[in-house]
């Protein structure tokens, strides 16, 4: 058997739990036509680089899968079918990737960044507040 990775991005309106839902759905094709889903991500609501289908932003699901050709045909079938799925990949690859993919560990990255600034002050050096500067008037006084 093969090994893949499949990505699809789904409508922005959609519910986390409907979400989830569609990732089952293509979990149960995989698993009725012989294969199997290693891992399932769910990388959020993530912004678009541009508009498609008159969305701005659309959700991200990533499937690790292990199958035959077969079953990846049926799968972008049933995939390509489904209306809340606005566009969708699927890649061969030679080995799956161990542990959180790269897209994981950014947003686990950028939560810890987040958590740093809601701290206070911490991170951004010996830089004053906006009330602390001195005021510049436009004649460079």
């Amino acid at each position: 058997m093969a090994l893949y990775e499949h990505v699809f991005l789904a409508r922005q309106d959609l519910a986390q739990a409907q979400v989830d839902a569609l990732a089952e759905i293509a979990t149960k094709i995989v698993n009725d036509n012989e294969g199997r889903v290693v891992k399932t991500e769910s990388w959020g609501l993530r912004s678009l680089a541009y508009k498609i289908a008159k969305n701005r932003k659309a959700h991200y699901v990533m499937l690790e899968i292990d199958a035959p050709a077969g079953v990846v045909a049926e799968l972008e079938r049933q995939t390509q079918i489904n209306e809340d799925i606005i566009r969708y990949m699927t890649v061969k690859v030679d080995a799956l990737e161990e542990g959180p993919t790269v897209m994981m560990r950014k947003s686990e990255r950028d939560r810890e960044r987040r958590g740093d600034r809601e701290g206070g002050r911490e991170g951004r050096g010996d830089r004053p507040d906006r009330g602390d500067r001195p005021r510049r008037d436009f004649d460079g006084e």
